[in-house]
């Protein structure tokens, strides 16, 4: 009787080969690229100097686009990989050129796009420079998982695009033009910020590197009797790194627990104070050491005891210690504001869609339809009780000598969507008396 296969080592048997990193490893292929790195001078120096540029123009226009262009082809990813391989193979002759390099790398981008920004007609922060001023774990392990990406495609016969992409997910140029932006503003948060997060992606993609380069077995420079020095080099990296780690980890709890914040107090604004026929005009949700949520409100008025079982009610949403602040004496010069500054929209939609486009319309369906006599179409927004929101609508209102059947209708809705390319028509009918 043929013995039978323990089903988890035959699906181990079955995934293993799928994972292996070994058929097609190119060592001496990987070596040499790993050494082009170490230079940076001529081309690649240029290169670095114009990708900032690229960069630093991306974050000052708030360009997604341009800030890509100039990470894919930016030249920082050669010495940080080259970093962790030589740390990984004992090479430390090699690893001290490539932190020569880093660093050259690191000051000429830095400079360079302190240059740019000093020079800049733009000072305002976007929001594409502001997202590096604040790393996370997350960037961590965004550099982690781009790490060791790159190091597996760089080892491989065929190189591929991955590349490229771990070089836009790592995202290594738009924090040093952040860093370069906070010090020709004299922003030293920015500039600290913005560094914090470089080191970031660069230790973890060296790490990363470092780690799989072991792996794979690529051969080590003999240090001789230098073994105790090979230690210490790795007690070194790794507390460097640790300290690193333990700064993002605690900014990125605080942002989980600022989303957490807000989310619950939403809940808590839906729930308690959206309620017979009540409405936000403003709300400022505040986490920090006094968190708040400052509210103006219009609608049925919430007296000073439905006010105080209001704060009561914070806890069950987990919002124990916020302050809840609500204005609701507003003033009638306000409301007459509101009241204009909608009816401003309304008729600057009216406006755009223009008189002539409604009289060709109205005139093409009425060879259709002659019972009509009157029609206007108007692009306006209708308040959505349920939602607390505007809602684009197009309105098409008509006077008619007999009113149209629901099949008329149907055609009719379908020849204005035809004519105008919209979607959503509102078809109003009324029927007149003939004079």
């Amino acid at each position: 009787m043929a013995s039978k296969t323990n089903p988890i080592v035959s699906i181990f048997q079955w995934l293993a080969p799928r994972f292996h990193l070994f058929d097609d490893l190119d060592k001496t292929g990987t070596i040499e690229s790993v050494q082009k790195g170490a230079e940076l001078k001529g081309s690649n120096l240029w290169t670095l100097i114009f990708a900032i540029f690229i960069a630093s123009i991306g974050l000052n226009v708030n360009s997604t686009a341009v800030i890509i262009g100039a990470m894919l082809v930016s030249p920082l990813m050669g010495p940080i990989v080259g970093i962790g391989f030589a740390a990984a193979t004992n090479d430390f002759d090699n690893l001290k050129k490539f932190l020569r390099t880093l660093s050259v790398a690191t000051l000429a981008s830095i400079a360079t796009s302190f240059i740019y920004f000093s020079l800049s007609p733009i000072n305002e922060a976007q929001s594409e420079l502001l997202a590096r001023t604040s790393p996370t774990i997350y960037d961590a392990l965004i550099a982690i998982f781009g790490g060791a990406t790159g190091i597996i495609a760089n080892t491989r016969k065929e190189k591929g695009t991955a590349i490229a992409g771990v070089a836009i997910a790592t995202a290594l140029m738009p924090p040093l033009c952040t860093a370069g932006y906070g010090l020709s503003q004299g922003n030293w948060s920015y500039f600290f910020g913005a560094t914090y997060l470089y080191l970031i992606n660069s230790i973890f993609i060296a790490i990363t590197t470092f780690i799989f380069v072991r792996y794979m077995e690529f051969p080590k420079v003999s240090w001789g009797l230098y073994k105790d020095k090979e230690r210490k080099v790795k007690i070194y990296l790794g507390l460097f790194t640790l300290i690193l780690l333990i700064p993002s980890i605690f900014t990125a709890y605080q942002i989980v627990r600022t989303s957490y914040f807000k989310g619950k107090a939403e809940e808590f604004i839906r729930n308690e104070i959206m309620v017979d026929h009540r409405r936000v005009l403003e709300k400022e949700i505040i986490y920090k050491k006094d968190p708040t949520i400052e509210l103006t409100i219009i609608g049925p008025k919430i007296d000073e005891t439905q006010e105080k079982e209001l704060q009561k009610k914070l806890k069950y949403y987990n919002l124990t210690n916020t302050k809840l602040v609500l204005h609701q004496d507003i003033s009638t010069t306000n409301v007459d504001k509101l009241k204009f500054e909608i009816l401003s929209e309304v008729y600057k939609k009216q406006m755009d869609f223009g008189q002539g486009n409604t009289e060709m319309i109205s005139k093409e369906i009425q060879i259709f339809f002659p019972s009509l006599i009157s029609a206007s179409f108007t692009k306006t927004k209708k308040f959505d009780m349920n939602q607390n929101s505007y809602v684009d609508i197009n309105l098409f209102d008509s006077e008619w000598t007999k009113l149209p059947t629901s099949k008329e209708k149907t055609q009719l809705e379908r020849y204005i969507q035809l004519r105008t390319g919209e979607k959503q028509i509102e078809l109003i009918t009324r029927e007149v008396s003939k004079n």
